[in-house]
């Protein structure tokens, strides 16, 4: 029922800084800008996800709702939305496995770069019931525009998601048996801890629990981002000359991939780029 990831949304307070840092990091351009409901947008969408930024916009109850939550929380990862290609089958679904969606609501958004329009209809689980992720499920009736490359060696994609938990049997219990996504790898390393990769299209979600404890048991978090790269080294040179603070690439802990971490200019999100250098199957 979900087939892939659609959109993850980032929350910040400054949507010029964090649209700059984003063009650079990714080498593309912005696909889409909207103002309303208190929230200014940007989104960038890439071969299989969409990343939007959003910062409060003006004086109004939604607007300040979202002012809280970066108060509360800080800036960074806010919620994850699965792409499904029939929202009231996913709808059921979620109340079959007791996840308490809202009602499902028609919502449409016009681009301030072009004056198109998109639609699309929408649920959302209660976050309460899973593990304090904000969880949304969407059907698109039109495909997004693709952002536009503006650099050699730009981001292709998403590769994975990480979400930290402490409670791995829970929330495996949570991505595979209830959201019904099919996990290709559980393998726990004394160093990394315990892993669990579940396919969501052409991308993973990575469930991690870190071998430190003290964490917050009930709760899981939305950790941090890994983008794809089909030529890590010019990708590295290219964030380089821009100013940007990364790593000299190394093996990925997946065979076949090389990874890079980047030290600035992802709003602080944990973030690596991935270079596929053979062909795997996780």
């Amino acid at each position: 029922m979900i087939t892939g990831l659609d959109h993850i949304v980032v929350l910040i307070e400054d949507i010029q800084a964090a649209t700059t840092a984003y063009e650079t990091l990714l080498g593309r351009k912005p696909s889409w800008k909207n103002a309303d409901d208190g929230a200014e947008r940007v989104l960038f969408t890439l071969d299989n996800m969409t990343l939007e930024l959003m910062a409060p916009s003006g004086n109004s109850v939604a607007a300040d709702r979202i002012r809280n939550v970066i108060k509360i929380w800080g800036e960074g990862l806010a919620s994850i939305c699965f792409a499904t290609n029939d929202v009231a089958k996913m709808h059921r679904r979620l109340e079959r496995v007791a996840l308490k969606p809202d009602p499902i609501v028609e919502v449409s958004n016009t681009d301030a770069l072009s004056g198109a329009s998109l639609h699309w209809k929408r649920t959302r689980a209660a976050t309460e019931l899973t593990r304090g992720v904000r969880m949304f499920f969407l059907e698109l009736a039109a495909e997004r525009p693709r952002s536009v490359a503006t650099a050699d060696s730009p981001v292709l994609g998403l590769d994975h998601v990480v979400i930290s938990t402490e409670d791995p049997e829970r929330s495996a219990a949570l991505y595979g048996a209830r959201l019904g996504l099919d996990m290709a790898l559980d393998r726990t390393h004394q160093e990394w801890g315990q892993l669990m990769f579940f396919r969501c299209g052409d991308l993973i979600v990575e469930v991690v629990k870190r071998p430190v404890a003290g964490g917050d048991a009930v709760h899981d978090k939305l950790w941090g981002l890994s983008w794809r790269v089909a030529d890590i080294d010019a990708a590295r040179e290219r964030l380089l000359a821009a100013g940007v603070q990364v790593s000299e690439p190394r093996a990925g802990r997946k065979p076949g991939t090389r990874v890079m971490s980047l030290y600035s200019g992802t709003c602080g999100i944990h973030t690596l780029v991935l270079e596929r250098t053979a062909k795997t199957e996780v």
